[in-house]
């Protein structure tokens, strides 16, 4: 567990280089989680689980899985190769092995993840609940990752279904009013969030809430020049 604060970040993997070590299950968690935000995955290990490889052999002829692309090379991993990576997990099972990837990793400047050792760590998977576009992570700072699992089971039971689809109503008003000029800062947005919109959102009347997103930017435009 990490005694100081941790800086929550979400990262921008597609198209960046990233490194999986390690074959197994929890590889294979990692690996999924790469690739549907569209990383290029390499994997390095002597021998992978099957639905590993049966995911590198229902790609195309690119090597793209859905968002991102995957390759897969049966070996150890090789002191060094750290370097060529933006992002490095490890999640080998094998204490010796992990440690030694996550120090490589470290020495190179790259962001690490050793599973299951918060201490080899320069940063941390939270649990993660997805709606479209939105994201709820938990992180417990790596003291209880059932805990997190725990709570980020509860949060998107409580928050309920089509978050997404509210993001995207709210996105759509603000590029509207960024469109008319105006500034999004120049809406109370917790005004809108705590009014009716998200409950028409979850009943399923989309057109109802959008109305009332709209006539709120509306009234926050900069009046029309005149002519």
């Amino acid at each position: 567990m990490h005694d100081a604060p941790l800086y929550p970040v979400s990262l921008v993997v597609r198209d960046r280089p990233c490194l999986v070590v390690g074959g197994g299950p929890v590889a294979g968690r990692k690996i999924d989680g790469l690739l549907g935000c569209g990383a290029r995955v390499t994997v390095v290990a002597p021998a992978v689980a099957p639905t590993i490889a049966e995911r590198a052999d229902g790609l195309d002829d690119t090597g793209r899985a859905g968002a991102g692309s995957l390759s897969i090379h049966r070996r150890r991993y090789r002191p060094g190769e750290a370097v060529h990576y933006r992002l490095v997990v490890t999640a080998t099972g094998i204490p010796a092995v992990d440690r030694a990837v996550a120090e490589d990793a470290e020495a190179a400047g790259v962001w690490v993840n050793a599973a299951d050792d918060a201490a080899h760590c320069s940063f941390l998977l939270p649990a993660v609940h997805r709606d479209g576009p939105v994201t709820v992570a938990v992180s417990t700072g790596g003291a209880s990752p059932a805990l997190a699992s725990w709570i980020r089971t509860r949060v998107g039971a409580a928050l309920g279904p089509h978050l997404g689809t509210l993001a995207a109503v709210l996105d759509e008003a603000r590029g509207t009013l960024r469109a008319r000029g105006g500034s999004t800062e120049s809406v109370d947005w917790r005004s809108v969030l705590d009014g009716p919109a998200p409950d028409l959102v979850r009943a399923g009347r989309i057109e109802d809430a959008r109305a009332i997103v709209t006539a709120t930017v509306l009234r926050a435009s900069p009046p029309s020049p005149p002519r």
